[in-house]
């Protein structure tokens, strides 16, 4: 449990400082952000060449957000927990699993409002050059990302036997 939450924290972390590009995890369809988006975010991150101002700002925004979610966080933790351990023949199995499915839309609806906010906080930070190469940067990844889509895409040529 105790490894779970470090990586939860660590990649909130990581899509936080990485929005300070203003961009999102790109999104795999399967109800998960993309790690490799986020790590991409946070190379982007250093590419804007923050002043120490800016970065403490960032720090001091992220460190705000945190805190301010954290316990609702846990408390998704908790719940998410307790149905995990329930066997799908125990009384209340049923009415635990809409409880959380509740809880979950609920909490996703909630967490795109505040990385939105998030977002908005430290896009306020960057100077108009850091927001334009920010945007130049986006659009490079974007573009890189939709040709790997596309090269997956093209059947491979048979071998030659």
């Amino acid at each position: 449990m105790r490894k779970k939450t470090f990586l939860g924290l660590a990649l909130a972390t990581a899509l936080a400082i990485g929005t300070t590009a203003a961009v999102a995890a790109p999104h795999d369809g399967h109800g998960r952000h993309g790690q490799r988006g986020h790590h991409g975010e946070m190379m982007m991150l250093h590419k804007l060449n923050l002043s120490d101002a800016q970065k403490a700002s960032v720090k001091q925004i992220i460190s705000t957000h945190r805190e301010q979610n954290k316990a609702s966080w846990q408390a998704l933790r908790q719940q998410r927990s307790a149905f995990e351990s329930m066997t799908p023949n125990q009384v209340g199995y049923q009415a635990a699993a809409a409880s959380l499915a509740q809880a979950e839309g609920q909490a996703t609806q909630a967490r795109v409002q505040q990385m939105a906010n998030l977002r908005a906080q430290i896009y306020a930070v960057l100077t108009p050059a850091q927001q334009a190469q920010a945007a130049t940067l986006k659009a490079q990844a974007q573009a890189r990302r939709q040709q790997r889509w596309q090269s997956k895409a093209q059947p491979s040529p048979p071998a030659d036997q």
